[in-house]
């Protein structure tokens, strides 16, 4: 009934992985694309190998209390799954884009000898920028108590020999790629560019660290650790000094895999495991390059091997309008990034910051851009008198200390910041602005799919919704001071959320109420429609409840981007349930709910997934759209990515594209095609 969410994840990476192969694809493209692979798979060893591990320990009875689709033999089959796929990221990466790449005179040193041409350049730029960043260490026993490899950063393990003695000694150093570069340009020969990796520069030139030393074997080692940080379920004193200490351990957390050059001799790779604490379940062989989530920065020497870029829309009657609370208040806005331009949310915050009569700003904050633009619109704001009040989720992984930054800053800057709830996260992603207009308050709020950062805005899809509606504004003030006061918000000990879909409080009851009332009219009528679109598919109650609803005959389309722990097409269960993935050139963010069909549809728009953990253990706001022209948006939206024919794979089958040669349907560029006729 369950399949298993760590390799239905496993499965949405070698989706990832599919673009890399594709031929379709532009070149560097298809290099980000091997990028983005590397990164997923780092994560994954950081937050969900080490629970893997953890629960692959226990006893079956155990296991299924804890978690009701672990198949048999779950960790042989995770391992087994991650080596497949490693495996053919080698086979793409050295069969396909390497001889791509000198094909457009771009040759890539890859497990080969530098040419004596490149050999004397090269060690100058070992001699002359690199030597200086290394700092070499000696293994012993008890090497943890002095040195502790960090996370996700690249390492060599050094065997050596004193001239004249047979004993052999382990070093390690640090390669500084994060401190210079990870890709050095070489000259060019016969009008070829040439690229090197620092690690090849450090190991051509390995002699020069240890003078004394007879260098016997080179070898590449990288660690992946456990990244979850251990909240306790409520905080005592100062959360945010709570948190920076915890973030200060993360980089030396418990280690969840070991990554090594397969020659690495068998011994050295035993005595590095014993030193560094590493199980047996915890080492993998590779190649001798890891962390190729760097080909990101991979050098593009001008050459334009890459998609046509799709220049963001701009809505004519917000850029004639001038004043954003205006347009506002004449009619909802719905805007669909990044197809739409950001400026719109930038010019929100910006002339709320400057606008005489905002007296008031409320906002949530969970990945704060590095350089946002918002926060320092923000900033502006408070310093111009207006009562800013900034919820900031300290707890948003990976993303935790560019937030304490950004928190330290606004507090200083006389901004209120409310910091995380203990024992939950608030993942909604809304803001709301108060003016005070001839002696009258008048609010407008955004609510989104997405993160307010400018940033993952560009590559990101997501739906924006900008509103004067005083019902919806009303309870999103009430959530607001939900988040201050941590009282319940009711009146008359009855919620307050009629409008909107706030969890933990209304979402799952209204979302059941909406599913029921498919099967009612499926069972009267036989027309019971049901299209989701969700980023991970993986709570029991809402996937039994979909179950029920294809039993009834309702039909059901499911766009899931990564986990989905529904299994689609099982007879007397889930026949009448299809389920696709979209990858393509921008990722998938959006979460779309629609029940019934055409004019009398019911559209929810909002932050939350349906996991466990956002429908009962994080703040999350959904709202149904009532705007029709936004309605019809939603629904085109979904209907233009579900026909597509092109980044579109089943899931939990075969997993493989079906393609119409003749009539390629592709549905990010149907969605921007269709969204510049409207603009």
């Amino acid at each position: 009934m369950y399949y298993n969410r760590d390799l239905s994840w496993l499965e949405f990476n070698y989706r990832v992985l599919g673009e890399v192969a594709c031929e379709s694809v532009p070149l560097f493209d298809r290099i980000k694309f091997l990028s983005i692979f590397s990164s997923n798979l780092d994560e994954f060893f950081s937050i969900r190998y080490p629970v893997i591990l953890a629960i692959a320990n226990l006893k079956a009875k155990t296991r299924r209390k804890i978690e009701h689709n672990i198949p048999e033999h779950f960790l042989e089959k995770i391992q087994s799954e991650i080596e497949r796929q490693v495996t053919e990221f080698e086979n793409i990466f050295t069969g396909q884009i390497i001889p791509l790449l000198e094909a457009n005179d771009i040759v890539l040193y890859y497990n080969k000898p530098l040419l004596k041409e490149h050999i004397p350049e090269a060690r100058d730029k070992f001699l002359s920028r690199i030597l200086s960043f290394l700092q070499p260490v000696f293994l012993k026993r008890d090497i943890q108590k002095v040195f502790s490899p960090e996370a996700n950063k690249l390492y060599m393990i050094i065997t050596l020999k004193k001239h004249g003695e047979d004993e052999t000694q382990l070093a390690i150093i640090k390669v500084p790629s994060e401190d210079l570069t990870r890709f050095y340009k070489l000259s060019a020969i016969n009008g070829k560019n040439y690229v090197v990796f620092i690690d090849d520069i450090i190991k051509e030139n390995s002699r020069y660290i240890f003078p004394g030393f007879e260098v016997v074997g080179v070898y590449s080692i990288k660690f992946n650790r456990n990244a979850e940080l251990d909240f306790e379920e409520n905080y005592h004193g100062n959360i945010l000094e709570k948190i920076e200490k915890q973030l200060a351990k993360r980089a030396h957390g418990q280690p969840s895999r070991f990554v090594f050059e397969a020659t690495m001799p068998r011994n050295v790779q035993l005595y590095v495991a014993s030193i560094f604490g590493i199980s047996l379940e915890e080492i993998f062989p590779d190649g001798r390059y890891h962390n190729l989530s760097d080909l990101a920065a991979f050098p593009h020497f001008g050459k334009k091997l890459t998609n046509d870029e799709w220049v963001p829309l701009n809505l004519p009657a917000l850029s004639d309008a001038g004043d954003i609370f205006n347009a506002i208040e004449k009619k909802d806005i719905l805007l669909h990034f990044p197809y739409h331009s950001y400026n719109t949310i930038l010019s929100f915050f910006n002339q709320a910051a400057i606008d005489p009569d905002v007296c008031d700003i409320y906002i949530t904050l969970y990945r704060v851009a590095a350089g946002s633009l918002i926060a320092n619109a923000l900033i502006s704001a408070a310093k111009n008198g207006k009562k800013v009040t900034v919820f900031i989720e300290l707890k948003a992984r990976f993303d935790e200390a560019n937030n304490i930054i950004w928190s330290k800053k606004m507090k200083d800057a006389g901004i209120r910041i409310i910091y995380s709830i203990p024992g939950i996260k608030v993942h909604t992603k809304i803001a709301l602005v108060t003016r005070t207009v001839n002696g009258r308050k008048k609010t407008y709020s955004i609510i989104s799919t997405g993160n307010f950062n400018e940033l993952t805005a560009r590559y990101y899809t997501d739906h924006t919704l900008l509103t004067a509606d005083k019902d919806v504004n009303y309870e999103l003030l009430m959530l607001f001071h939900f988040l201050e006061k941590r009282v319940k918000p009711t009146d008359d000990n009855v919620t307050v959320f009629s409008r909107l879909y706030v969890s933990p409080f209304n979402m799952v009851s209204n979302f059941e109420k909406l599913v029921e009332h498919e099967i009612q009219k499926a069972k009267k009528k036989g027309n019971g429609l049901i299209r989701l679109k969700l980023n991970n598919l993986e709570e029991p109650g809402m996937i039994n409840l979909l179950y029920k609803a294809s039993n009834a005959g309702v039909s059901v389309q499911l766009l899931v981007r990564s986990i989905c722990c529904l299994t689609p097409g099982i007879k007397g269960l889930s026949e009448n349930i299809k389920v696709r993935r979209l990858v393509d050139r921008y990722l998938e963010h959006t979460r779309i709910f629609v029940f019934g069909a055409d004019k009398d549809a019911r559209i929810v728009i909002g932050s939350s997934d349906w996991m466990t953990r956002n429908l009962y253990y994080r703040i999350e706001l959904c709202t149904p759209v009532a705007d029709s022209a936004s309605r019809k948006e939603l629904l085109d939206y979904f209907s233009l990515q579900w026909q597509d024919n092109d980044k579109s794979s089943s899931v939990n089958s075969t997993a493989e594209i079906t393609r119409d040669k003749t009539r390629i349907h592709n549905g990010q560029r149907s969605i921007y095609n269709y969204l510049k006729e409207r603009a």
